[in-house]
């Protein structure tokens, strides 16, 4: 695809401000639309939208397909007649600068519940007639994600490989005796995915007239305790017990000596080349429909990917595998058309990831952050950019760009003051000005630094499962001052619309008045 010189920003919609815990769908979630459209800004960058398990990570969903309920807007079910008003004023004092999930998960569920018990009483036809359509538009992930809901309540939301065997093995009499048992707890999770969906893409309807694309996220690999593990076992490799046999990480290198172990089950790409690869083709087209481009996470592991014998404490005695490359894409170009990807390119990248990248024309990944460890030719450096790329100061797994330059090395610090001509004093916006002036296609930087807050807005620390994920906007926190920052660099270099409207000319005579 080409694209065109813009801009973008990061930030989850679980970060978003609001009054029930966590960012949800509804009014704040049209604002901040709307506050992009004025400061020209064309993307919004999120995370996985799909529904989280232990640690809350986007990357560890239980779902390729499903929404992430906590996602759903209470306020508009009261137009439904779902719910009612004054319920909704009982809410408990929630954080306003992070997600307590514990209290979110447990206090929304029961009011999702409640709509759903007023949804079977009140029969609204309308609702009734595109709930039954939804249905069938999604069976073939619905049932089954739905299914696994239920069973995993059921059991205390243990993994399913902890289940009783009739039902971790999908025994076909046992099934049915519990969907039987349970039809309406099944049937609520699905009507929580409807009022998902049905909310998200009037969002992202109105995103788009706003002249803002969304740009979302594909994590490449599965948690093992998700539904599309368990419902399709034969796409993985898996032994006859339901086990990972190998399992995804990276060896060791010169950040750690024994590796990283991340654990996933890899895929039977055999399987998946009998099958043309239809699961991947219909996880790219229904994450189509909530976001306009895709970032593709770990894309080295589609040309080749890093093995690991399950039951290993470390990944020191892996050993790397051929991914299934231009026959995995080719198959999605054919079946879709364009790939709007983008290729997460970062880490220590072979000729075969850049060819398979370039093939396609899909753009790569700049980190101004990690610009300064070696010397001036280094290609995370703005000079050295190619134009079919997408700059960030950082992404959801790094530091804040302040707390970044707090921290980093000396001779990382003084490279950097060098680079920015020793302007230095509001290092976030500095950092962001300068891949704002480079050729990239697309700047993108984190919302934080926009704000320009430190480590304690940090989104996640890779290898570690506590604590992440928790940052929240707080309500003020975009001033009118940032309002006109953020358009005026949107304008300065290029990156706003480019219509007479957004004109540099325009602006800055309008400007001296």
């Amino acid at each position: 695809m080409n694209y065109k010189r813009s801009s973008g920003i990061l930030l989850h919609v679980s970060s978003l401000p609001g009054k029930y815990g966590i960012g949800d769908a509804g009014q704040v979630a049209y604002q901040w639309i709307d506050f992009l459209e004025e400061t020209g800004t064309r993307y919004w960058q999120i995370l996985p939208l799909n529904p989280t398990g232990f640690g809350n990570s986007p990357y560890q969903g239980l779902s390729a397909f499903a929404g992430n309920s906590l996602f759903i807007d209470l306020d508009s079910l009261v137009n439904f007649g779902l719910m009612d008003e004054e319920f909704l004023t009982l809410k408990p004092k929630f954080p306003i600068s992070r997600v307590d999930f514990d209290k979110v998960i447990k206090w929304k569920r029961k009011y999702l519940e409640h709509a759903f018990e007023n949804f079977l009483r009140l029969r609204n036809t309308d609702l009734a007639i595109r709930f039954r359509d939804f249905k069938e538009k999604n069976k073939d992930w619905l049932l089954d994600f739905s299914t696994f809901m239920s069973i995993r309540e059921e059991f205390n939301l243990v993994s399913w490989s902890k289940w009783p065997k009739p039902l971790k093995m999908r025994e076909k009499e046992a099934l049915n005796v519990f969907i039987n048992k349970n039809k309406n707890r099944i049937e609520m999770h699905s009507f929580f995915q409807f009022i998902f969906y049905f909310q998200w893409k009037s969002l992202k309807e109105y995103a788009n007239q706003k002249g803002v694309q969304i740009i979302g996220d594909i994590p490449i690999f599965m948690g093992f305790d998700s539904a599309d593990v368990w419902a399709n076992p034969h796409l993985f490799e898996l032994d006859k017990s339901r086990n990972p046999i190998i399992v995804a990480g990276v060896p060791p290198d010169f950040f750690s000596k024994t590796g990283q172990l991340w654990g996933n089950p890899l895929y039977d790409w055999d399987v998946h080349i009998k099958d043309e690869f239809k699961w991947w083709v219909n996880r790219v087209r229904g994450t189509l429909k909530t976001v306009d481009l895709i970032r593709l996470d770990h894309f080295r592991g589609f040309a080749g990917y890093y093995q690991i014998p399950a039951g290993d404490k470390t990944a020191e005695n892996g050993k790397w595998m051929k991914g299934p490359g231009r026959l995995l894409f080719d198959s999605m170009k054919s079946a879709i058309g364009n790939l709007p990807f983008i290729a997460e390119d970062l880490g220590v990248i072979t000729p075969d990831v850049i060819n398979l990248r370039d093939r396609y024309q899909f753009p790569g990944m700049r980190l101004f952050q990690f610009a300064f460890w070696e010397n001036a030719d280094d290609e995370f450096l703005p000079h050295n950019y190619p134009e079919n790329c997408v700059a960030y100061t950082g992404t959801h797994d790094n530091d804040t760009s302040k707390s970044w330059f707090r921290l980093a090395p000396e001779y990382e610090i003084s490279f950097c003051r060098s680079y920015l001509g020793y302007h230095t004093k509001n290092i976030a916006h500095e950092m962001i000005l300068k891949i704002w002036s480079s050729v990239a296609v697309i700047a993108i930087a984190p919302m934080q630094d926009f704000l320009q807050l430190g480590t304690e807005a940090r989104m996640n620390l890779p290898a570690t499962t506590a604590g992440n994920w928790l940052w929240r906007m707080k309500p003020k926190a975009i001033t009118e001052r940032l309002v006109e920052w953020i358009k005026e660099i949107n304008i300065t270099f290029g990156r706003a619309p480019q219509t007479d409207e957004w004109s540099a000319k325009k602006y800055f005579h309008k400007k001296i008045k």
